[in-house]
């Protein structure tokens, strides 16, 4: 099944889409002939997806992805979407790092074979992962990978966020330097 099939069944099924607006959906959906061009050169064509710069396009790929919001709260995390980005949070006491640590990995292997089934991919080589604490508790988390859709993720010191340079203690010095 395709991206499209996918998007227009889950209009159906999930959002009760029906008759003549499933119809407008499907026509607007299908048969399009895309190409990408980068300088003289052009891909082959693309007869699948969303058109791309369309008004339609931010709204469709929320309600493509909504059921993902869920997955992630089944696992006791908070998502956090943004465009194609996903972010997973979660909290806890120090002493229970290391269950939240499994807790974020299984979520992560969830979303990551939801993607797949859903004809997307998850991109373990761009996966950051940060432990937030104050400096004072900073000795109480693990320094160890984590394990995310089989590869090792060392938790970072910062990360970019939108733009916003976050650090482990919140105290935002890199963004500020």
């Amino acid at each position: 099944m395709d991206n499209c099939a996918i998007l227009l069944q889950r209009l159906q099924t999930t959002f009760g889409i029906d008759d003549v607006a499933h119809r407008r959906f499907q026509s607007y959906l299908s048969d399009r002939r895309q190409y990408i061009h980068r300088g003289s050169k052009r891909s082959s064509i693309m007869v699948y997806g969303v058109p791309r710069g369309s008004v339609l396009g931010p709204i469709l790929f929320v309600l493509y992805t909504v059921d993902l919001i869920s997955l992630i709260k089944n696992h006791g995390l908070s998502p956090h979407l943004y465009a194609d980005d996903t972010q997973v949070y979660g909290s806890c006491p120090p002493a229970a790092v290391d269950e939240l640590s499994v807790k974020i990995s299984d979520c992560i292997n969830d979303v990551a074979n939801w993607t797949k089934s859903n004809r997307l991919q998850l991109n373990p080589d761009k996966t950051e992962a940060m432990w937030c604490t104050t400096s004072r508790r900073r000795h109480q988390l693990p320094s160890t990978a984590i394990s995310i859709v089989g590869a090792s993720v060392i938790p970072a010191q910062c990360v970019r966020n939108l733009g916003i340079y976050i650090d482990a203690y919140l105290m935002m010095r890199t963004h500020v330097q």
